[in-house]
């Protein structure tokens, strides 16, 4: 084999590699995370969460004594049980699945509940991350009206960026107007 196919080889495989050790915090080619002039934050890409924080990180989840006992869920509420079209107050059915997910965070010791909402692809850029910040807004007032810490409680929007169907049909958009809650917590002792 030739230097040159070797070389073009070898950086193949290490694109490969570093695509696969994905990170929601950016990295420098050293590993290192990229952080502003005082050493104080972390730079963030836009899939970023406290539970997907690089170690290090502010925002980050301190790591626990009992890490035999983490466990961490991901929900996804679909905006037809919660939701009505262009809307961020809860219907009935989406507070009966919020009110079940209250009374099981009573079987664990909340770290952090992540509520992203999502839209969409009607509408622009703009409104659509706003009425998803709503969505997930609404999920963390009516938690906290439910007895749920809300200094526990992140929410975000992703708007219209992170779809799970295709926005072409009535069916998919349906799908992706969703909030998605992700729970972490150790087990109740």
């Amino acid at each position: 084999m030739n230097k040159t196919l070797k070389v073009l080889l070898a950086s193949v495989i290490t694109v490969s590699a570093s695509a696969a050790i994905a990170s929601d915090n950016w990295e420098n080619s050293s590993g290192l995370n990229w952080k502003n002039s005082d050493g104080t934050l972390c730079w963030r890409d836009s899939n970023w969460t406290p539970a997907t924080a690089a170690k290090g990180c502010d925002g980050a989840l301190a790591p626990k004594a009992a890490a035999s006992g983490v466990s961490q869920s991901k929900i996804t509420l679909q905006a037809d049980t919660l939701y009505d079209f262009n809307k961020s107050d809860l219907k009935p059915e989406g507070k009966a699945t919020l009110d079940k997910i209250a009374r099981d965070l009573s079987k664990i010791k909340l770290e952090v509940i992540i509520a992203v909402g999502n839209t969409d692809s009607v509408g622009t850029d703009a409104y659509n991350m706003a009425l998803g910040q709503r969505r997930a807004q609404s999920v963390k007032t009516y938690l906290v009206s439910k007895g749920v810490d809300g200094s526990r409680i992140y929410t975000e929007s992703k708007g219209k960026s992170n779809p799970v169907a295709s926005n072409a049909t009535a069916e998919g958009r349906a799908k992706n107007r969703r909030t998605d809650i992700e729970v972490v917590g150790t087990a109740a002792k």
